[in-house]
């Protein structure tokens, strides 16, 4: 919950912890832009990104695809992470 606000996931509500957390000015300003140019509030910008971090925007396409079988979810799921783990290994370089 966020100032009061629930938000909702694929199973339902899912509440906003306020928290502080130390971030790059560049990267800050650059995220309040990215909101700002995509009618967004900053903190959605910064969820996007986390969630793209740790891979969760994978499991909500598939939850929002329930036609796929398990062994088709778990195959996307690791294809997903192979690649993501490929594109850190090239960032690294």
């Amino acid at each position: 919950m966020i100032d009061g606000t629930k938000c909702f996931c694929h199973d339902g509500a899912m509440t906003r912890k306020k928290t502080t957390m130390y971030i790059d000015e560049d990267l800050l300003r650059s995220a309040k832009v990215a909101a700002a140019r995509a009618g967004k509030n900053d903190y959605e910008v910064v969820e996007d990104a986390l969630r793209r971090y740790l891979g969760l925007e994978v499991l909500e396409r598939l939850w929002a695809r329930n036609d796929l079988s398990e062994e088709e979810s778990l195959r996307i799921a690791y294809e997903e992470i192979h690649r993501a783990r490929a594109e850190k290994a090239r960032s690294k370089d």
